[in-house]
């Protein structure tokens, strides 16, 4: 199991001012870029198929559970939860998961207790962006499908035309089943 932190991405000059955010820029197969707030994240981890332990009586979109570092962190198939194709239905050739480790915005690692660690099973992780929060657009209704609106945090255009979707990682806690 390879495990690497925020800080082995971040090979970028911090440049940011103010009113910009650091966001984690990841795909959705077949072509969908996101991006989180970092500060939200915990890890970027690889990991083995079967490492994930299936937790029964819950929504299709929470794959289990995985141990990393003495830590229970739920893993969900974030594309099926934003209403894309699911993972287990994706040509994938890769031996691995790879997934975004994210915790609520108001707690630090260092206050995190069991449960409250979530891993967004993504196609690939990206690169580190900064972004103007003035910069976030909010989408058309109509543009947005109800999977993804709970979710949605706005969208970014950069400056080649690219669009990155921008997601909101409280949401994805307030979506988390109860115990």
């Amino acid at each position: 199991m390879e495990q690497n932190t925020i800080s082995s991405f971040l090979g970028k000059k911090d440049t940011a001012t103010k009113s910009d955010l650091q966001f984690l820029r990841f795909i959705l197969l077949p072509d969908t870029n996101l991006m989180v707030a970092l500060s939200g994240i915990a890890a970027v981890l690889q990991i083995p198929f079967g490492k994930i332990i299936p937790v029964p009586e819950m929504p299709s979109w929470v794959m289990g559970v995985y141990n990393w570092r003495g830590e229970i962190v739920w893993m969900i198939d974030l594309g099926q939860l934003l209403g894309f194709t699911p993972w287990y239905q994706q040509s994938v050739t890769a031996s691995t998961h790879k997934a975004v480790v994210i915790h609520p915005s108001n707690q630090n690692l260092k206050n995190i207790s069991t449960g409250e660690l979530v891993g967004l099973v993504v196609s690939d992780v990206n690169d580190i962006e900064i972004c103007n929060v003035d910069d976030l657009h909010s989408p058309p209704a109509s543009a947005v499908t109800p999977e993804l609106a709970p979710f949605l945090r706005g969208y970014w255009i950069k400056e080649n035309g690219e669009i990155i979707v921008t997601i909101d990682g409280d949401s994805v806690f307030a979506a988390m089943p109860k115990k």
